[in-house]
């Protein structure tokens, strides 16, 4: 393929939640040009390849495509064909990228979505220029990606950068995934809420902002009611995400020791709160930084592509097949 029919090359990036399926066609320089969306039939494998296939033949309708990225939350082998395990999804063992072949009558590349964050913020986003890049997504539960030497490292069998199973606190909260003290019950949006909650409950005269915006009652999807008493500045709401970026941040601090990256970039919609979450991350970060005084320190900024991050990291990487 010439220099020009790279550039002029498009893809599709298929991002597959819990929720929804969203697919975009995108060009090489990162652009997302057009998108569709539908709900994820979440407990029906054969459906959600229906609807995946679907997509991509409606975006296909008024572009031409040469490959179909699929990124997928969950465990994906080495060879980025098969769904190992899937969380929200129905998917054990799933030879994804064959059956999506089969029904789409493309190349396709299946990858970890927090992966393809990671990709799309390497070549497009927040971190371009720096070639050892760490990425979280800090949603629900915290996702990672590693960048190093400009190329993504994914583990010996596909399933690396599990950053939010990592042990922050010895016999802490007890994890989805069947442990106790992973960073993700510390320093995630399911955190938040959970300290907002304890928070409420101790003084619920002090909650009393925050209730309102909540409906009067702090549940799972509190989450922006929380953030949103933060920009107001409540006083416990702020101090909400100064213990969960005090968590995060010493959590990246363990992460450069084994690490070394030049750049944090931090996603997900817990980071809708800007510099409410990132100035007790840099904080504690430094503070507990190894060798501190004698080392560089690597930069931790905002993830700059959103939502449409697994998208385009999906479109790009089908590119490298």
């Amino acid at each position: 393929m010439s220099a020009s029919e790279v550039v002029d090359s498009l893809t599709i990036g298929v991002d597959v939640g819990g929720t929804k399926v969203w697919a975009g066609v995108v060009d090489a320089q990162g652009t997302l040009l057009a998108d569709a969306r539908r709900p994820t039939p979440s407990q029906e494998p054969a459906k959600v390849i229906e609807t995946i296939a679907d997509l991509v033949e409606e975006l296909r309708i008024d572009h031409i495509v040469e490959a179909v990225g699929i990124g997928a939350a969950g465990f994906v082998d080495s060879a980025r064909s098969r769904v190992r395990f899937a969380p929200n999804l129905a998917w054990r063992d799933e030879p994804l990228r064959d059956e999506a072949i089969e029904r789409i009558g493309l190349p396709v590349v299946v990858e970890n979505d927090a992966n393809a964050m990671a990709w799309a913020e390497h070549r497009f986003g927040a971190g371009r220029g720096e070639d050892n890049l760490v990425c979280l997504t800090i949603g629900t539960g915290i996702g990672g990606g590693l960048v190093f030497d400009g190329r993504l490292l994914r583990g010996a069998f596909g399933i690396g950068a599990e950053i939010g199973h990592m042990c922050l606190v010895e016999g802490g909260h007890e994890c989805g995934c069947g442990n106790r003290g992973c960073y993700e019950q510390y320093g995630s949006g399911r955190a938040l809420v959970r300290t907002a909650r304890e928070m409420a409950a101790l003084s619920p005269t002090a909650a009393g902002r925050l209730l309102e915006l909540a409906g009067g009652r702090i549940d799972a999807e509190a989450g922006p009611a929380i953030t949103a008493a933060a920009h107001e500045g409540d006083p416990l709401a702020v101090k909400c995400f100064e213990q969960i970026g005090a968590s995060i941040g010493r959590g990246l601090a363990s992460l450069a020791a084994i690490l070394d990256p030049g750049r944090f970039v931090l996603g997900g919609g817990v980071c809708e709160a800007g510099d409410l979450l990132l100035d007790p991350v840099r904080t504690e970060f430094l503070a507990n930084l190894s060798g501190r005084r004698y080392r560089p320190e690597a930069d931790i900024v905002l993830a700059e592509l959103g939502s449409r991050a697994g998208i385009i990291g999906a479109a790009d990487l089908s590119r490298d097949r």
